[in-house]
């Protein structure tokens, strides 16, 4: 290899670490953003005092594996790696306390005696539970499936933002954003408001609480049942509630 070959090799190597560099130090707030907007959906008693090190980590890894000829922005890109990360530290450190994994157990239970739509105070009464208890173990659930959902990449390496989609799919979203809309219509003043601003204007718990003038704890239980009656609602109507609430999140 000549010496002008090595020199132009070395140029490649050091323009494409100062790229990654600069990748990295750019996006490190949005490592904060996404944590504070986990943080929404996680219930009470859950440590996230130590997940930014773990969404540093992943922010790293995506800078070293992005290819932006993927068509991809990073952000994007960046954002799946990130939050994937923070969901792996929060599957390995965050076990939840034996006596929330007994109230899922008995909200759970309770949920199977209902034939229709199922609202929080019904399982409240049921299970002997407060609403608040009650609002806690449904964000509980959520937490461990969320944990153990894999959504950061699709077979060949690909990130799921690069998989091309179905020709129905787009027909499939537009129905269910119209019913999500519909449904998010029919809630309560402050359900409607923190969905509306967790989903829509993708606000982080401690801006939610600015604007609502409430405490983090207290918006994340509303955010929590929100959740759990717009499931209710669209499951009523036949719809996908999963689906839908994962368009409204993308």
């Amino acid at each position: 290899m000549s010496s002008t070959s090595g020199a132009i090799q070395t140029y490649q190597r050091v323009a494409d670490q100062s790229r990654r560099d600069e990748l990295i130090l750019s996006h490190l707030p949005l490592v904060k953003h996404i944590i504070g907007r986990i943080a929404a959906e996680l219930p009470p008693g859950v440590d996230v005092d130590n997940l930014e090190s773990a969404g540093v980590l992943g922010l790293v890894e995506a800078a070293g594996k992005y290819d932006p000829t993927r068509n991809a922005q990073f952000k994007t890109f960046a954002y799946i790696r990130i939050r994937g990360s923070i969901l792996d530290e929060l599957r390995r450190n965050s076990p939840l306390p034996q006596h929330m994994m007994e109230r899922i157990t008995l909200v759970r239970k309770a949920y199977r005696t209902f034939s229709g739509p199922v609202t929080v105070e019904a399982l409240s009464a049921t299970t002997g539970l407060s609403v608040d208890e009650v609002t806690d173990a449904l964000s509980a659930e959520r937490f461990n499936k969320m944990v153990s959902w894999e959504q950061t990449a699709v077979p060949n390496g690909m990130t799921a933002v690069n998989a091309a989609p179905p020709p129905e799919a787009e027909t499939e979203r537009w129905e269910a954003v119209q019913q999500l809309a519909d449904a998010i219509e029919e809630l309560p003043p402050r359900e409607r408001m923190a969905v509306t601003l967790y989903y829509r204007e993708e606000m982080r718990l401690k801006e939610m609480s600015e604007v609502m003038r409430l405490s983090p704890s207290r918006i994340s239980r509303i955010l929590s049942r929100a959740i759990f009656d717009l499931g209710e609602r669209l499951r009523l109507k036949g719809v996908d509630g999963g689906y839908a609430m994962s368009v409204m999140a993308g």
